[in-house]
């Protein structure tokens, strides 16, 4: 047993007044104590050039410590000689308990023999009994492992390669490192790495079948899918159909109504492929199944084989070159009839990736769809760029940008953005007004040439119904009798059905695009149909087809019908905008026919005038004398009754297009002129009537004749007297027969003069 003693460290003193040297031997043997480093003190020598005094000093210190070390040795010597003594007597006692030992063990020899033969007999039985085991454990692991050879066999058969994959892998975890047999396990070490070959084979070869049919499965199942997104557009139109006649009716009755639309509680895509998300789903079950077991079950024995990582990869690489050979536009179909199945085909691609997403497992990460989603997103609109820019009719247009919003509210559902699709949809709005503009304008241009300027006749309800109460151009809400004459020709509800088409067609366009007030673009379109397409086509056929006095009261007729028509235009296109009523008629426009309104005003006046000029030239060419025999005074009395009535006929159709014509005169001009025309025909129904005397009678002359002035009647009935009588007296009038309408012409004169 060893003993530490701890080393007190030397501190040297010196007296007061001892020498340096004296000191520096103190300060040595102290660092030398102390273990200290000896180089100051060497160096301090060398440099004082005084080696010899610290050898001196060295040498010394040597000495004192000798006569230490001395005194040490003494004392251990006399420790060393008591111990010896001590092994001395402990020798004595060890050669007496050796002899003790020896008696010992001759006995226990003597005693243990027979013991030591049955224990002999006992290692022989355990190590046989050892052996059988040994035996038996190798039997039963033998056993036990053809058990599962034979189970993973009938598995392989069965194609229940996940449980032979199990199978396979108990054997090489539990059973393959203690078969007891070398042959048994070479054979299971070749063998087992070709089975997992050839199960990777076999379900690659079924994952390879399955993507070829997905993909025939995701058309199917994108078209079902943006169906199912029509019906429900179509289910809400009809909906917001009812709320519009709901609030028409109510907006009109006197009385309070309740209205309650019943709303279907429907999901949008309710049914297709819509299981649980948790674990994996195949999505059989749906209304259109497709089934996802073979892609879960290569992805399940993949993980199995620890492949997992590279049938991601494989997976991911094969379904982005699926999607991008169905980006693909055959060039040889035109893309009108190919765009459906274009764009289904997309929208199943993501609708299957969704569902895998959700229930696969991690087979694809949300990272790797959306990528997809954006590829294809850029995709499509470059070819609806393309497409768009090629197109030239507004039907197609609208016919491609309906479906394509059907496909963003699909895809909406399934949480894909579809933002930048709108925004290619909202980039070509002004070029499908532009074509929608151009097929209006050659429509409205059919539609006024094969105007025959005829009140249309309308035999049936149902005839007024479509062709006046659709567009709402009744003046009266009292259904007339039929056969019932309309103050219109047949452009008028032509025109109608054209302008109504072209508010549809641009709502429908404008509605799910994105933008959700559209209105105001709505009737930005609509002014300029109205203004620039309607109007000026109407401006046309006043200037160029008009002749005679009935047409241009027909296209005056027109021209009031069309102008309660623009009311329900505007009313129209907010109705289908979702824009309220009150807001419409708080902002009254004004006429948007105002060109064609001022050119058939300017042409009406025209031929009043001409009219007039004709009446004036007519009065001052009348040779109020007769010129020929007797005879002609028949003649001259023929022309007089012709001149007469095709006064009265004009005035009276003047009268009827003034009553008519509302919006192209104001009250007070219109009723002048009615006043005016009034007595012209008053005057010409009297003078053509066969009782001019009638006009004595108070009660018909207030009913007929309330216009006409007696002092002029008189002037111009004195005119229209037989002048034979005056020129030639009764020798030129001899023989010949008074007219009776004469003769009564004749007493209402003498009547009047006496009155005057």
């Amino acid at each position: 047993m060893q003993t530490s003693k701890m080393r007190r460290k030397v501190v040297p003193t010196a007296a007061d007044g001892e020498s340096a040297d004296k000191l520096d031997q103190l300060l040595l043997s102290a660092a030398v104590c102390n273990g200290e480093d000896l180089g100051p003190f060497v160096r301090k020598a060398f440099t004082s050039g005084k080696p010899e005094t610290l050898l001196h000093h060295l040498r010394h210190f040597a000495r004192s410590k000798e006569s230490e070390i001395e005194e040490v040795c003494k004392a251990h010597y006399q420790d060393f000689i008591i111990a010896v003594d001590d092994l001395r007597s402990l020798l004595s006692d060890v050669d007496s308990l050796k002899s003790s030992l020896s008696n010992s063990n001759s006995q226990l020899q003597s005693v243990a023999s027979p013991l030591l033969a049955s224990l002999d007999s006992f290692v022989d039985a355990r190590n046989v009994s050892r052996n059988v085991a040994l035996t038996l454990d190798s039997v039963r692991t033998c056993v036990q492992l053809t058990e599962l050879c034979s189970r993973a066999n009938l598995h392989l058969s069965a194609n229940n390669f996940y449980m032979a994959l199990k199978c396979l892998n108990s054997i090489e975890r539990d059973y393959l490192a203690k078969t007891p047999s070398s042959t048994i396990r070479r054979m299971l070490e070749k063998h087992i790495p070709a089975i997992r070959s050839h199960i990777e084979r076999r379900v690659n070869k079924e994952f390879g079948d399955w993507l070829v049919e997905i993909r025939i499965v995701s058309r199917n199942l994108g078209q079902l899918a943006i169906g199912q997104a029509s019906a429900a557009r179509q289910r809400e139109e009809e909906l917001r159909m009812k709320q519009r006649q709901a609030e028409e009716q109510s907006r009109l009755s006197l009385r309070d109504c309740v209205y309650a639309l019943e709303e279907e509680e429907d999901d949008l895509l309710g049914g297709i492929g819509d299981e649980g998300t948790n674990g994996y789903s195949n999505g059989g079950n749906g209304m259109l199944g497709f089934d996802l077991t073979p892609l879960y079950r290569a992805y399940h024995i993949h993980q199995t084989l620890g492949l997992e990582d590279r049938f991601k990869q494989y997976y991911f690489e094969n379904r982005k070159l699926q999607l991008t050979s169905d980006f693909q536009v055959s060039s040889m179909t035109p893309f009108l009839e190919s765009h459906q199945t274009f764009f289904a085909q997309i929208a199943g691609f993501f609708i299957v990736e969704d569902r895998i997403l959700r229930t696969g497992g991690r087979l694809i990460s949300k990272m790797e769809v959306e990528n997809l989603w954006d590829t294809a997103v850029s995709k499509m609109c470059s070819v609806l760029e393309d497409q768009f820019s090629r197109m030239q009719t507004a039907n197609h247009l609208l016919l491609i940008k309906d479906y394509v919003s059907l496909l963003g509210v699909t895809a909406r559902g399934y949480g894909y953005p579809v933002d930048a699709l709108l925004d290619v949809l909202s980039k070509h709005r002004d070029k499908y007004h532009e074509l929608l503009l151009s097929d209006c304008r050659k429509q409205i241009a059919e539609a006024l040439a094969a105007d025959k300027f005829e009140q249309m006749l309308m035999k049936k309800e149902y005839e007024y119904s479509m062709n006046v109460l659709s567009f709402q151009i009744q003046t009266s809400d009292i259904t007339p009798a039929f056969p019932y004459v309309a103050p219109f020709s047949s452009t008028v509800p032509d025109c109608c059905r054209i302008v109504r088409s072209f508010i549809e067609d641009s709502v429908s366009f404008m509605s799910y695009g994105g933008q959700l007030d559209f209105y105001d673009v709505v009737k930005k379109y609509l002014d300029r149909l109205l203004t620039e397409v309607l109007d000026g086509g109407l401006s046309k056929l006043i200037n160029t087809s008009i002749h005679g006095v009935s047409q241009a009261m027909q296209v005056a007729a027109n021209m009031a019908v069309l102008e309660r028509a623009c009311d329900y235009f505007f009313r129209h296109a907010a109705q289908l905008s979702g824009v309220p009523l009150r807001m419409v008629e708080r902002s009254r426009r004004q006429f948007p026919l105002n060109k064609a309104r001022d050119v058939a005003e300017e042409m009406l006046s025209g031929m009043l005038k001409q009219k007039v000029d004709g009446f004036m030239t007519l009065v001052e060419n009348v040779n109020w004398m007769a010129d020929g025999a007797c005879s002609n005074s028949g003649s001259q009395e023929s022309f007089t009754r012709s001149a007469f009535s095709h006064i009265r006929d004009d005035c009276g159709s003047f009268t009827w297009g003034i009553k008519n014509q509302a919006p192209l005169l104001s009250e007070t001009e219109a009723n002048q002129l009615k006043t005016a025309l009034a007595e012209a025909r008053q005057l010409s129904n009297l003078l053509l009537s066969n009782h001019p005397e009638n006009f004595l009678n108070p009660v018909i002359r207030e009913r007929s004749y309330n216009a006409l002035d007696y002092r002029k009647v008189v002037i111009i009935s004195e005119k229209l007297r037989d002048q034979s009588d005056r020129l030639f007296g009764t020798f030129g009038t001899r023989g010949y027969k008074q007219n009776p309408k004469m003769k009564s012409l004749d007493a209402l004169i003498k009547r009047l003069k006496d009155v005057n």
